[in-house]
């Protein structure tokens, strides 16, 4: 075999793997969605007052912020499981869910009596909140390591904390149809905590599962 025949064959191995990648990382996705849906309606459900809740902005926020950063963290995540990409706007773009839960919480407090913002920041399932979002969240960054796996990232460890944080925000998203505790007050604490619970797990997952 001649040396440009032999160069031409290695380029062609080394471009497969990372041209399938984002049909990997599609497919993934799905089954992430469709397992932590699963998981959902099989374990917990939604509220059964949901139809009077939705009535309340609040309810509203509680779920938007949450989705918004699943997408943009779904956006991200492909980018960092293929060498030579940067965020780029997406990066930034993660921003956008919690900085319209800092203005929420900023006008809910607003709106309301200072002797009112212990009971909203406690709420009533805080555990259940730091139990159920995980909970939710391993199926689905099981299916993301196995895309990233596919993939070639340089750097493992943010490469796993965006897996975690795009599982933890579609498992907070689907909580949030579940959980009474409706003040953003409460979801800027406790779910935030869940979700960086699971993307220390993700990080610290990273090096050791997505080596080349």
């Amino acid at each position: 075999m001649k040396t440009e025949q032999l160069i031409d064959v290695l380029v062609a191995d080394n471009a497969t793997p990372q041209a399938r990648f984002p049909l990997i990382y599609a497919a993934s996705l799905i089954v992430a969605i469709g397992v932590a849906a699963l998981i959902f309606f099989a374990s917990i459900g939604v509220r059964p007052d949901l139809a009077a809740a939705a009535t309340s902005p609040w309810v509203w926020l509680k779920i938007g912020v949450n989705l918004a950063l699943a997408a943009t963290s779904a956006k991200l995540l492909p980018r960092l499981g293929e060498p030579g990409q940067s965020m780029g706007v997406w990066g930034l773009a993660l921003l956008i869910g919690p900085v319209v839960l800092a203005a929420g919480v900023g006008a809910e407090l607003a709106m309301s009596p200072a002797s009112s913002w212990w009971p909203k920041l406690v709420g009533t399932h805080a555990k259940y909140c730091l139990m159920l979002i995980p909970m939710l969240s391993a199926g689905p960054l099981a299916c993301l390591f196995f895309a990233l796996r596919e993939g070639a990232p340089t750097n493992a460890g943010a490469a796993g904390a965006a897996a975690g944080l795009l599982a933890s925000s579609m498992g907070a998203t689907l909580y949030a149809f579940h959980c009474t505790d409706d003040s953003l007050l409460f979801v800027a604490v406790w779910y935030s905590i869940a979700i960086a619970l699971i993307v220390a797990a993700g990080y610290a997952l990273g090096p050791r599962l997505l080596r080349w």
